[in-house]
């Protein structure tokens, strides 16, 4: 017996790479269960509200102060400025983790050019409540409530809308797209799976992408809604508003493809702008003069002319070779 448990024991330690399988898979399990936990806990910052104190409005502005109750949805916290001109209004719908501070700039220019404007702050954004970000499918409920207040408010007239980011999502994310006589998008994505992987690649570089399916994943669980719901390319071939698009060139978040894509996608009347060198970022604040210039140039078309819906607008762009190639991909 001593014999035999000695060769045994012999056996064990001439071969000790016959446990290393072991170790490794165990290994393995702990890497894959702590980036899981991380992940988890990375998806819960993601969608945790923004809840911020917006404060006094804009003594710049006659901006007078509202709560819109919606039936199916938080009570939405905005700004209404009145127009000094009887011929259009402009809802402004801020960014991810911004409110309707953001969109003061845009407020602005559009009422020194006569129209009504109404900023809102999205569900889970500024004094809006809310229990979490919904990348554009729940706030789309938001925008429905909203332009269903401006066309109480002002029957007859032309309604806009200028959507950043979230907002431009939120636009185009309902049952239907938002129904506007205009509208502007903003660096908006095309699907929730190209905005994850993005927003990894770029903290994490290209293995963040394979990470992806890890955020992915905890849409349902936590958001009550699926991955499908979150399509905007899919969503703006329904739109039956005129289009202007507005894309920065260098986007990393959205980049310039998702962009041309779903310009691509979108019913005429459409019109794109790249803004040459600009990011992820406030595009009216990188290129003002262009940028006003541009949007009431559409504005003025679609909801002063009031002429029915026409042939496409001509594209225009900063970097002429990026659309000819867009063009020639059609």
């Amino acid at each position: 017996m001593k014999a035999a448990a000695t060769a045994s024991s012999w056996a064990r330690s001439a071969h000790p790479t016959s446990r290393w399988p072991g170790y490794t898979l165990a290994l393995a399990a702990i890497i894959v269960t702590l980036a899981g936990t991380a992940l988890w806990i990375v998806g819960g910052r993601l969608v945790a509200p923004n809840p911020t104190l917006v404060g006094a409005r804009s003594a710049q502005l006659d901006t007078q102060t509202l709560r819109i109750t919606q039936l199916d949805g938080p009570t939405l916290a905005g700004w209404f400025i009145p127009g000094t001109q009887p011929d259009g209004a402009v809802l402004l719908l801020h960014g991810l983790r911004a409110d309707r501070r953001q969109m003061l700039g845009r407020a602005r220019f559009l009422h020194a050019a006569g129209y009504a404007v109404l900023m809102i702050d999205l569900q889970a954004h500024g004094e809006t409540p809310g229990t979490h970000i919904g990348f554009g499918r729940p706030e789309s409920r938001d925008v429905r409530s909203a332009i269903v207040w401006l066309r109480k408010r002002l029957p007859d007239q032309p309604i806009g809308v200028i959507g950043v980011s979230l907002g431009g999502a939120a636009a185009l994310l309902g049952d239907t797209p938002v129904d506007a006589d205009a509208l502007v998008l903003e660096s908006v994505y095309s699907s929730i799976e190209h905005a994850v992987e993005n927003r990894l690649a770029l903290h994490l570089g290209a293995v963040g992408r394979h990470l992806a399916p890890l955020l992915l994943w905890q849409i349902e669980p936590r958001l009550g809604i699926s991955s499908a719901q979150l399509q905007p390319l899919q969503a703006i071939a329904k739109l039956q508003s005129p289009l202007l698009l507005i894309a920065g060139s260098d986007d990393r978040r959205t980049v310039l493809a998702e962009s041309l894509a779903l310009f691509k996608r979108a019913p005429a009347p459409k019109k794109l702008w790249i803004v040459a060198g600009a990011t992820h970022q406030d595009l009216h604040r990188h290129s003002p003069q262009r940028y006003e210039a541009t949007v009431l140039a559409f504005l003025q078309r679609f909801l002063r002319s009031r002429n029915p819906r026409p042939n496409p607008l001509p594209a225009t762009t900063a970097n002429a070779q990026v659309f000819s190639q867009a063009t020639a991909a059609s």
